[in-house]
């Protein structure tokens, strides 16, 4: 991964600390010298040099007055992606005091602050679910959110601009699609248990494509976001550089598994009505439908590259899965 920290680096607020993403951005940050604080719910964060400073619950009214002394720079990570409350009556509400109240809130608080730069982790959601085979989603597509997460990150994206507009506090918005390496949960790692025990799945004649980004990739372009100069107020997309279909994936996965994908080949419309009669038509949609990311604008602003090849990631993620079974 390489080092785009300066000796005079601003220092660095990380919300969402204790996730997926955050925990290992924070280790990164550290690891090459930066000065870093983690935003977190309740718990420390055990990683060396940097400090943890609890903030309880994000949304429109959460105190950010411990957090921001001193900071330069927030990366905003947190967010809640699904709705907890089984009877929530409207979920776009539920999902607006956190990922829109909640982010308008920290980067006002951040910009009276004196914070120079705010960096928020949006959503490849905000462009759309899907793409005709071919035909990626650039930065500059107009946004087309599709469901009640897609359109809480698109309102979030309106207000900071606003806000940014208005206050001159840059703003950097990345939108990652899918986001592997280890530790990853939910159908990532759905796959690779499968997978590991050998079970024939219907999914050997999928032509589709769709991006990914690797953990390590995702962690190096924010990086280079917290003080890249060309960076300030720019919307980019996040990717690996390279599309896979859905029966590629599952194959080189199986590969880095020690475990050969036992695929085998299934008409696209037959997969898709079996997933409708067992209540999971939104995964046949995403394991059929092709999502293809541009990433061109990160590569030639920021002279971006992403540092770690696809089958190096599957390997990393494929190894800490089998550590962990």
């Amino acid at each position: 991964m390489q080092n785009n920290i300066r000796d005079d680096s601003p220092s660095v607020l990380v919300t969402g600390a204790n996730g997926f993403i955050g925990r290992p951005l924070c280790a990164e940050l550290s690891r090459q010298g930066q000065s870093v604080r983690a935003a977190v719910r309740s718990k420390n964060l055990p990683i060396e040099n940097v400090e943890t400073v609890p903030v309880g619950v994000i949304d429109g009214e959460t105190d950010w007055t411990n957090a921001l002394p001193g900071i330069k720079v927030v990366v905003h990570l947190a967010a809640r992606v699904h709705v907890m409350k089984a009877n929530a009556s409207d979920p776009v509400d539920e999902l607006h005091k956190v990922n829109v109240e909640g982010a308008w809130n920290l980067a006002r608080q951040a910009h009276d602050a004196g914070v120079q730069r705010f960096v928020f982790i949006s959503s490849i959601k905000v462009n759309g679910d899907s793409t005709p085979l071919g035909q990626p989603y650039t930065a500059e597509n107009q946004p087309a959110p599709m469901d009640c997460y897609g359109i809480s990150k698109c309102e979030a994206e309106d207000a900071l601009r606003q806000l940014a507009d208005e206050t001159g506090m840059e703003l950097v918005i990345i939108r990652p699609p899918l986001v592997y390496g280890p530790g990853v949960k939910a159908n990532f790692h759905s796959m690779m248990y499968w997978l590991n025990k050998g079970v024939p799945l219907p999914l050997g004649a999928i032509q589709n494509k769709r991006s990914f980004v690797a953990l390590d990739n995702l962690i190096d372009l924010i990086i280079t976001c917290i003080d890249h100069p060309a960076a300030a107020n720019q919307t980019f997309l996040a990717g690996d550089g390279e599309d896979l279909s859905t029966t590629e994936l599952l194959q080189r996965l199986g590969k880095a598994l020690g475990k050969p994908a036992r695929l085998f080949p299934m008409p696209i419309w037959a997969l898709k009505a079996g997933a409708t009669l067992l209540g999971k038509r939104d995964m046949a949609q995403r394991l059929c439908n092709s999502l293809q990311v541009d990433i061109s604008k990160a590569c030639d602003l920021l002279g971006w590259q992403p540092p770690v090849s696809v089958d190096d990631a599957l390997r990393k993620t494929a190894a800490d899965f089998l550590q962990k079974s």
